[in-house]
């Protein structure tokens, strides 16, 4: 394959069992509260004290400052949206309506970051093989525009049923394709031999429930599909570096640049129809909601006030 080494049927299979494992763990977060503290703060106190300083120490794959930061800011995330789906006075706060903004641009800013860092590095990196080069400042830009066209935070609501899922009519299906094809090139470009699993489906495992389970609720499942997976390879970093399922990436110069100009050019698109969106209708990105009016955002607000 162009972007992975030698991909077998079981490698498949065990893709196919992450994606479907992340969705029933999201599933179980949704659908009660107390699950959800479980999940969130009971159990990484538990990996915390008595596993990941084992095994994301340093030389681990996931011993990086990345992955540490990564983990307990998914986790804050999670827990910010919950207390915000949950305390009815929150609900009417706008600070407490930016979090979810703040913790998205916070995540994607980490990665950013991370691309500029590794565009100078080569050869193995705490346990990673690097391949640096002007494709992680490709997609470092396209992270940063990533962030720029993020908008509508105040229009959050929380909807009605039993879930009480925390609801963002603005982030409609191009802005989270774009975030999609970005932070895929930023798996691949930062941690290739990982993203096969930690790129492609884990970003599957929330994209489908955003498109097909809960419209609207894409940054709910993102983070918390995201905390699952980053607890799991803190804790068992060798299933994507040395086990059997390991699927290793091509770092191919071609393939690398290939998967960031592609996040870049979608970016840029997107980009340019938020600023029409804007200019247009006269919208303010931090305040207003730039895509009220059309009709995937109002069937979102519909379907949950």
């Amino acid at each position: 394959m162009f972007l992975f080494q030698d991909v077998t049927l079981v490698d498949f299979l065990m893709w196919i069992a992450v994606v479907a494992g992340l969705m029933i763990l999201n599933e179980f977060a949704r659908s009660n509260k107390y699950v959800a503290l479980i999940l969130f703060i009971a159990l990484p106190i538990i990996l915390t004290v008595f596993v990941w300083p084992t095994t994301a120490g340093p030389g681990s794959s996931t011993g990086t400052w990345f992955h540490w930061v990564k983990v307990y800011s998914a986790l804050a995330g999670c827990l910010g949206f919950l207390a915000l789906r949950h305390i009815k006075s929150l609900q009417s706060n706008k600070w407490a309506l930016a979090f979810p903004a703040f913790i998205l641009a916070f995540n994607i800013c980490e990665a950013v970051i991370r691309d500029f860092q590794v565009a100078s590095l080569h050869g193995m990196v705490d346990g990673v093989f690097m391949n640096g080069g002007p494709w992680n400042i490709m997609n470092g830009i396209a992270g940063i525009i990533n962030i720029v066209t993020i908008s509508g935070w105040f229009g959050i609501i929380i909807s009605k049923d039993k879930q009480k899922d925390m609801i963002w009519p603005d982030q409609l299906w191009f802005w989270i394709i774009a975030y999609d094809v970005w932070n895929f090139a930023y798996v691949y470009n930062c941690v290739g031999d990982h993203s096969f699993y930690a790129g492609a489906a884990l970003l599957i495992s929330c994209t489908i429930p955003a498109f097909f389970i809960k419209k609207g609720a894409w940054l709910q499942h993102r983070a918390q599909t995201l905390a699952f997976w980053m607890m799991f390879t803190m804790s068992f970093p060798e299933f994507v570096t040395s086990s059997k399922f390991a699927v290793q990436s091509t770092h191919s110069d071609g393939a690398l640049m290939t998967v960031s100009g592609i996040a870049l050019a979608v970016n840029i698109a997107v980009l340019v129809y938020h600023v029409y969106r804007i200019t247009k209708y006269k919208r303010n990105p931090f305040t207003q909601t730039v895509y009220e009016g059309l009709a995937a955002s109002d069937e979102v607000i519909k379907e949950n006030s």
